[in-house]
């Protein structure tokens, strides 16, 4: 077992950490919240009053912010100050590339092992342990972090090196940003042309049309297994963090060269669905948009 430090205890970093906790690794957690301290402590984490305590010591530091400047920011004035060498450094948040290659080469200068590791799965899969983490790193880097991203989630994949983790999870939200708008406006087409939608679900998602979006996350209430849609689109991946990874795929074609007219057309129906004040509703609620329109 492992003395780790947490930083970041919102929906997705509480219920990782309390994992951690779970398969008996010491875990220190830090997040600016006292409400997530509390509930941290409440899982058998050992809440601690700022960023330096969390990683004083540690032998591995785990970080889930929300954006590109917040990783930079702890790293650069905490992490990089703080870790002895050989500490092993995991940022599970979903951040540009850029960002996750320049933490990287910070952390190699002072003598850290960095890993970028962002999940997939939501706050169900990260309160149950089922995320799906895509690691970039070196090989020594992801035989260490793959046991303790192991008692998070049910898959840990080496995608490369430094950075190809948040390339991997960019790519992969794009396309399920994309495979549900494609869903919900398929769900409409079926209602308007009279279809019973329990029935085009069970035609679809045995034929070529099934997707993800479809099977495991259906936006229709009462249709396929428990999703948002089955309690308000309450709950689940908030659409403002789906817009953001959908730019974050569109900054990273652009600077690629990439070509992404579908990924384009589904960030401008998030942009828009957004915009209407519905950010804290699950990214399958565009339905109701479309439904409206």
């Amino acid at each position: 077992m492992a003395k780790i430090g947490f930083i970041g205890l919102g929906n997705m970093g509480g219920g990782m950490a309390a994992n951690l906790a779970k398969a008996g690794h010491e875990v220190h957690a830090f997040d600016l919240s006292g409400e997530a301290l509390a509930r941290a402590g409440e899982a058998g984490c050992h809440p601690v009053s700022d960023a330096a305590e969390a990683i004083r010591g540690m032998e591995v530091v785990v970080t889930m912010l929300p954006a590109g400047e917040h990783v930079r920011k702890v790293y650069e004035y905490e992490i990089v100050m703080t870790a002895s060498p050989g500490t092993l450094v995991i940022d599970c948040s979903t951040i540009d590339v850029g960002s996750a290659e320049d933490v990287a080469t910070m952390s190699d200068a002072k003598g850290l092992i960095p890993v970028d590791a962002p999940v997939s799965g939501g706050i169900a899969a990260a309160n149950g342990g089922t995320l799906t983490f895509m690691v970039g790193g070196s090989k020594e880097g992801f035989k260490r972090a793959e046991p303790i991203l192991s008692d998070m989630g049910k898959a840990v994949i080496h995608a490369g090196s430094n950075g190809a983790g948040q390339a991997a999870k960019i790519c992969n939200n794009m396309l399920l940003g994309s495979t549900m708008a494609a869903t919900c406006e398929t769900f409409v087409l079926a209602k308007k042309l009279g279809l019973d939608l329990q029935n085009f679900y069970d035609i679809s998602s045995k034929a070529s049309g099934q997707s993800w979006s479809m099977t495991s996350y259906c936006p229709v209430p009462g249709v396929g297994p428990q999703s948002p849609a089955d309690n308000g689109y309450e709950g689940g991946f908030a659409a403002a963090l789906m817009l953001k990874d959908m730019r974050l795929a569109m900054e990273a074609a652009q600077a690629s060269g990439a070509d992404v007219p579908m990924g384009e057309r589904a960030t401008a129906i998030y942009e828009a669905f957004v915009e209407a004040d519905s950010q804290g509703l699950d990214f399958s609620a565009i339905i109701k948009a479309l439904e409206d329109s």
